[in-house]
């Protein structure tokens, strides 16, 4: 899995698993017993979640989130994807929205002022800060993706004993 030259912010992987659903959940259950201390392992119905453990989490820490899906012939179709702690990832988005709903507002506010000849100055000036604000957005998260790499390589490796 490729994750330093990826663009995306969550990367996602999708693969087969020749074990069912059911040996899955039972490997699961017993890679728990084994590490929990380092890792945070949930299940509820065909998802499980793996996150860094509570000593070893950082503010970067990634979480895993596995989808299982049956099928006919006995194997298990399986979806990643990785993603920073849900509460920080609700933070980035909202902001995110913020700084676009901002974005929006200022380009009608200036547009409105450009065709009643008034002038738009300022509004351009804050549509061209909300516009570096939201790069620095995507550059901090990218950032702190590669300083979850290895973290999430861990992640992976554990997906990968309990999937395969």
């Amino acid at each position: 899995m490729e994750l330093d030259n990826n663009i995306q912010l969550r990367p996602k992987f999708e693969q087969f698993s020749p074990k069912t659903i059911g040996e899955i959940k039972s490997t699961f259950e017993k890679v728990k017993t084994f590490e929990a201390e380092d890792f945070k392992l949930q299940n509820a119905g065909n998802h499980i979640w793996i996150g860094v453990g509570l000593f070893r989490r950082e503010f970067w820490s990634p979480s895993l989130h596995i989808e299982l899906d049956s099928y006919e012939d006995g194997r298990t179709y399986v979806k990643g994807i990785f993603g920073p702690d849900p509460f920080l990832w609700f933070i980035f988005l909202a902001m995110h929205f913020i700084v676009g709903g901002l974005f929006i507002v200022f380009g009608i506010i200036a547009y409105s002022k450009w065709t009643l000849s008034q002038p738009y100055d300022f509004d351009i000036f804050v549509m061209s800060v909300l516009s570096i604000i939201w790069l620095l957005l995507y550059f901090v998260a990218r950032m702190n993706r590669k300083k979850g790499a290895a973290q999430m390589r861990e992640l992976f490796s554990l997906a990968n004993k309990i999937i395969a």
